[in-house]
């Protein structure tokens, strides 16, 4: 089997066909219900996608992933095909509260025949989901993320949030209300960003 290599990490050629097919679904999606900024609509490949794998590459798959505020699929898409590939028992769920980016969800596992799990809700309204690895995107800030993490994570879950060039500040500013271990990993696509990994939360 062809393998291809994306930002370092080594894939099937089947995982890079279905990545590609996605990058043309939310290209074609995008200007209808805005799926990714105007701006980097022409560059979904670098920016969004190979974002998106970077955070796959952080972890071991656990039996549940769950990403929140879904949107337009990163990293929660792109979850579910490596996954497809590298740990086809993982349960893969995206939550998101807008119906036609869920509508949008759905289609793209389906078409790139993947499995995974959307649900149309509120992130707060949605019952404790035990994940053992709870991931966001461009969603909100830290503080507010770890309310999410603090209800939708396992015991010994990890939380994998991509932050921009802000994001001590939120660290230090979330710390005033919560306990956590913190690893930052420096971004493959943006020079001031990073994905913090995130364990142990709780409230101080």
């Amino acid at each position: 089997m062809d393998r291809v290599e994306i930002a370092g990490v080594d894939v099937s050629r089947e995982t890079y066909d279905r990545l590609k097919h996605y990058e043309s679904l939310v290209q074609k999606w995008s200007p209808k219900i805005n799926l990714v900024a105007k701006s980097t609509l022409k560059d979904v490949w670098e920016r969004h996608i190979v974002d998106s794998v970077q955070v796959c590459d952080l972890v071991s798959f656990p039996e549940t992933w769950v990403d929140i505020g879904s949107g337009g699929g990163f990293p929660g898409v792109v979850v579910a095909i490596i996954a497809a590939e590298k740990a086809p028992d993982c349960q893969v769920t995206l939550i998101e509260s807008d119906q036609r980016k869920c509508a949008f969800l759905r289609t793209a596992l389906r078409e790139c025949g993947v499995k995974g799990r959307v649900i149309s809700d509120r992130i707060e309204k949605v019952a404790p989901m035990g994940a053992g690895v709870l991931s966001a995107r461009a969603l909100a800030d830290l503080s507010l993320l770890l309310e999410f993490a603090e209800r939708h994570l396992s015991k010994d879950g990890i939380a994998l949030f991509s932050k921009g060039v802000q994001w001590k500040k939120e660290v230090d500013n979330a710390r005033s209300q919560w306990r956590f271990e913190l690893e930052s990993t420096k971004s493959w696509t943006e020079p001031d960003a990073v994905v913090l990994k995130i364990e142990g939360v709780a409230r101080v």
